[in-house]
């Protein structure tokens, strides 16, 4: 009886075991709290369509995904467009080849961040285009346009079975998003967009934390003034977002002149809204590989160094769009192929 009840012990421990290493399971966890060692590749099924080959450290030919994992990586984060275009830099992303490649990330053992540019192509700081789909409508009918995008995607994701672990309402929105309606020029309007991605989000995956995200991580009255104003407008979040670029700060890659604002501002953000922080986007120049390197380890000690465990982590931007392919100039890839050194400040890090 005993060795009976001790084999049934142990099977079911294996079969608990086995059920919390399925990523469907693990991305609902809302408990999960390893740190962030994360990578926008929204390129990479353009990348590898166009027949790009990627080489590990001993040039050896690998999946992507295998040496984003050797280099410390375990975070994924995908944007997505409403009606994107072909072409192979700005468009893409559509709904169903971000939920490709979330499945990919999760059979990866990644977690999945989703980042909703609510645009048909690109929205930062300079461009919040609202969708063509959504022109001319009125600003109730806009709403419920935010509202059933955001659910369609995310119900598109439950069906594949990823749950993602952070979801943005939109992407650096520091002045907004679809616009003019949602300019924060009107920052109640906007709120009621942000809020209306905020439900539709938490409907379909209630674990799902929402990040709302701005550019300039180190510029602490710009975060102030936005997250003031989103307060008092009711908006509704879980953690804060940060781009965090030296290079296009004030054209001086030199990290050294701004990373201790940056830290500053992400230990404020969490004191004054008692919000987690995330570096969302970091990148520095592919050809000042030891200053890249230099500059990702003194992000991860800044978010390790935020009070109570609130850093959640740090994703780089496009690591794996080597210029070669992108013309893009803050990868981390070299045209060789394979990862530069600063890929390895994942692995080098201090441990929290």
């Amino acid at each position: 009886m005993k060795k009976s009840s001790v084999r049934i012990s142990l099977l079911l421990i294996s079969m608990i075991l086995s059920t919390a290493c399925n990523g469907k399971v693990e991305s609902q966890n809302p408990q999960i709290s390893v740190f962030a060692r994360g990578a926008d590749i929204s390129w990479l099924p353009q990348m590898e369509a166009t027949g790009y080959k990627f080489y590990n450290d001993n040039g050896t030919e690998a999946d992507c995904f295998q040496i984003l994992k050797d280099h410390g990586i375990n975070s994924i984060r995908l944007r997505t467009f409403v009606d994107p275009s072909d072409d192979p830099f700005s468009g893409h992303c559509s709904k169903a080849e971000t939920v490709a490649l979330a499945v990919r990330a999760q059979k990866w053992g990644m977690r999945v961040m989703l980042d909703f540019h609510y645009s048909d192509s690109w929205a930062d700081p300079s461009k919040q285009k609202k969708p063509k789909a959504w022109e001319g409508h009125d600003f109730q009918t806009l709403l419920k346009d935010l509202y059933n995008y955001t659910a369609d995607v995310m119900n598109a994701l439950k069906s594949a079975g990823v749950y993602p672990e952070w979801v943005q309402v939109g992407n650096e929105i520091s002045g907004g998003m679809v616009y003019p309606e949602g300019s924060t020029a009107n920052f109640s309007q906007l709120v009621q967009l942000i809020n209306q991605g905020y439900a539709a989000i938490k409907a379909v995956s209630p674990h799902s934390n929402v990040i709302l995200h701005l550019d300039q991580g180190n510029n602490s009255d710009r975060f102030k003034w936005w997250f003031d104003n989103a307060t008092s407008n009711g908006a509704r979040y879980d953690v804060i977002g940060m781009s965090y670029y030296p290079y296009w700060l004030t054209g001086n890659p030199d990290y050294t002149l701004s990373i201790n604002d940056l830290g500053n501002n992400l230990t404020d953000m969490v004191s004054r809204y008692g919000k987690e922080v995330m570096v969302v986007e970091v990148g520095g120049e592919d050809n000042k590989v030891q200053n890249t390197y230099d500059m990702l380890v003194a992000v991860q000690k800044k978010i390790l160094a935020v009070p109570d465990g609130k850093g959640l982590g740090v994703l780089y931007w496009e690591p794996e769009g080597a210029r070669s392919w992108s013309h893009y100039a803050l990868s981390a890839w070299a045209a060789d192929g394979k990862p530069t050194h600063a890929m390895d400040a994942f692995l080098d890090h201090i441990n929290p």
